[in-house]
């Protein structure tokens, strides 16, 4: 390894990306991080956009949450998105937050976490790739995707830290590590310019 090449552990940040009252997306979100927290190669930071007091108009000033939220994005080697399916897309919320950064986003992995009734938030997930090819960013073949009235599912709407979908998890996550690497290995190298 050369002196350039960063090493540690991947910085992933967890994006909840759900802010409706009543929403199943803080206790997945907090799932997946308690999955994540698991391995020893990455870091986990949970970005919960309920958290965020993010303006109804784009102002011409960031504000500071903005600056913030998309501080956080720079700061991230990887992402996962953990993302409601609402009407066949992801919420209004999530697009809004996403639209805050753009340079940020650049050269660097996603990962999903979908969920919802009978489609398991297949909808929300290709729609957020093509949102994340704009933004150029690769995005992982391999999701997390669950029923959330579906066996398995605990009272808090979580699954099992340990069962089925802990074992997919950590498969998305083996890819999204891979590339997390391989991505800031060559922006290290090479700034990512488009």
């Amino acid at each position: 390894m050369s002196r350039n090449e960063p090493t540690g552990a991947l910085r992933v940040a967890t994006i909840i990306g759900s802010t409706r009252e009543g929403r199943a997306g803080a206790a997945i979100g907090e799932w997946f991080a308690e999955v994540a927290r698991q391995r020893t190669d990455i870091e986990i930071s949970v970005l919960d956009l309920a958290a965020f007091a993010f303006p109804a108009r784009l102002p011409e000033t960031p504000t500071a949450d903005m600056r913030r939220f998309a501080g956080s994005i720079e700061e991230a080697d990887a992402f996962v998105v953990v993302t409601p399916e609402y009407n066949r897309s992801f919420p209004a919320s999530l697009k809004q937050a996403i639209d805050y950064a753009y340079d940020e986003w650049h050269g660097k992995p996603a990962g999903f976490v979908s969920y919802g009734c009978r489609s398991e938030g297949f909808f929300a997930v290709e729609q957020l790739r093509a949102v994340f090819t704009e933004l150029h960013v690769v995005t992982m073949r391999d999701t997390v995707s669950f029923n959330l009235f579906g066996p398995g599912i605990d009272e808090k709407g979580r699954p099992p830290v340990r069962g089925e979908l802990a074992v997919v998890a950590d498969a998305m996550l083996d890819q999204l590590t891979w590339w997390g690497r391989a991505l800031r290995n060559a922006r290290a190298a090479e700034p990512y310019t488009c």
